[in-house]
């Protein structure tokens, strides 16, 4: 509820300062403002915004998980490694490693 709050907040505050911009720049060229020429504008600002908030968390999420996963002991250990180990334990249990 307080995330939608502040959402609806700063996405009216948006609209607002934007909106009195283009009120600005319409009357320095002697134009009047035109809601039909702001509200395309306002909307793909708005939908520019997101898409940039989206990609930006899409990335950390995804580069998170991929630094999680280095970081991660399995990441660590080689393939090559790990057939030492099993190696040695089939050795231990006088197996030969090498006999399917």
């Amino acid at each position: 509820m307080v995330t939608g709050a502040l959402f609806l907040l700063s996405w009216i505050a948006q609209f607002v300062f934007q909106a009195s911009v283009a009120s600005d720049e319409a009357s320095q060229h002697g134009r009047s403002f035109a809601w039909a020429d702001f509200l395309p504008q306002f909307l793909a600002s708005t939908f520019e915004n997101w898409q940039s908030e989206f990609l930006q968390l899409i990335w950390q999420a995804a580069g998170l998980a991929l630094f999680y996963h280095w970081g991660s002991s399995q990441s660590r250990e080689s393939d090559e490694r790990i057939e030492a180990k099993l190696d040695a334990l089939l050795r231990e249990r006088d197996l030969d490693p090498q006999d399917p």
